[in-house]
């Protein structure tokens, strides 16, 4: 059976936390234990570059945070190619030439970039490299023709681009190199969990987020630090569940939906306390953290190991890359010394 392939990755500028882990993470170690996949998972420290060009150190500190990240949800450098965004010299070779098959106006109407560039408040300063990472996204995923890009819902807009960026390439240059990739998002309200202070998304800038690596400590406190109804201020008083970030955690997290059910209906009711209701949320989240946490410390004992785990599936992702490239060489034409001894 011939296996499809997939691409996906995050940015290096911090711990993954459990939205990723819901938006993202989960998806993908599904996707390569199946055994229909070849996996590639990348480390999108270029990426990163583009809004952290001066501090460095960030990105080469986070690195490794996020490698362990992946490590301890279960992705496995033996089912899947992990591997350094940087590394991989074939990518800014295909930017570049794909630099010249979008226009500015189209980059200005992708909405992740425009909220993301509101977001940071670049305002007219926003860099070139931040302004055009749709581009750099595209040759990511085509350069090793991943057919499938587990992603989050935001990232919706990037994968359309990336199909157009297919689509100009091989109308272009008349050929079929490049594939059409296509985003397997998570079930429906997945996409994006709130973060514990009700803000509509979970963030590392926000400072409103668990990490995979929270220890159970760190976990609690900000449990009990969550959003829940303002207007809930006694045990006896009906409270309301919509909103309520405790409840969107217990609708994603704990796999006993009869148990919540009865939970929420006693909340609207009167009669629950949100302090016992947090005691619930987390056990379940400890329930599911737990296994991630001790092996995300078992792998930290040897950052050595995982540097080289890295530069392996650097090296093999190079490879693939290369073959692509020798392609897209070809097609364009600027092949030119091949027939030379």
């Amino acid at each position: 059976m011939t296996k499809e392939i997939y691409l996906t990755g995050d940015r290096p500028t911090g711990k993954l936390h459990i939205g990723h882990y819901i938006g993202s993470l989960k998806n993908r170690v599904e996707m390569q234990n199946s055994g229909n996949y070849d996996s590639f998972v990348m480390i999108a420290d270029t990426q990163a570059f583009t809004d952290n060009a001066r501090d460095p150190e960030k990105i080469r500190n986070s690195l490794t945070e996020v490698a362990l990240d992946y490590l301890a949800v279960g992705l496995d450098p033996k089912k899947t190619t992990i591997f350094v965004q940087s590394q991989i010299k074939g990518l800014f070779e295909l930017t570049e030439y794909y630099m010249n098959l979008v226009s500015v106006a189209r980059l200005q109407r992708n909405p992740t970039v425009k909220a993301e560039i509101q977001q940071k408040g670049f305002g007219e300063s926003v860099p070139v490299g931040f302004f055009t990472y749709p581009v750099s996204q595209a040759a990511d995923i085509t350069i090793f023709r991943a057919q499938k890009v587990p992603a989050g819902d935001d990232q919706e807009p990037m994968i359309e681009q990336a199909r157009e960026l297919v689509r100009s390439f091989n109308s272009a240059y008349h050929t079929d190199t490049l594939v059409e990739p296509e985003g397997v998002f998570p079930p429906n309200g997945l996409g994006r969990i709130p973060g514990i202070d009700g803000n509509a998304k979970m963030s590392k800038s926000l400072g409103n987020a668990i990490y995979l690596s929270d220890d159970e400590d760190a976990v609690a406190k900000k449990v009990k630090q969550m959003y829940t109804d303002p207007k809930h201020i006694r045990v006896e008083d009906p409270g309301h569940v919509e909103g309520n970030v405790v409840f969107t955690y217990l609708d994603i997290f704990d796999p006993d939906k009869k148990h919540v059910a009865d939970l929420k209906d006693r909340y609207m009711h009167g009669g629950l306390g949100d302090m016992k209701l947090k005691k619930h949320l987390i056990d379940v989240l400890e329930n599911e953290l737990k296994p991630i946490r001790e092996r995300w410390q078992m792998f930290a004992q040897d950052i050595p190991a995982v540097l080289q785990m890295l530069k392996n599936g650097s090296d093999h992702a190079n490879e693939v890359a290369e073959a692509t490239m020798t392609k897209v060489r070809r097609a364009i034409g600027v092949n030119y010394f091949d027939g030379l001894k």
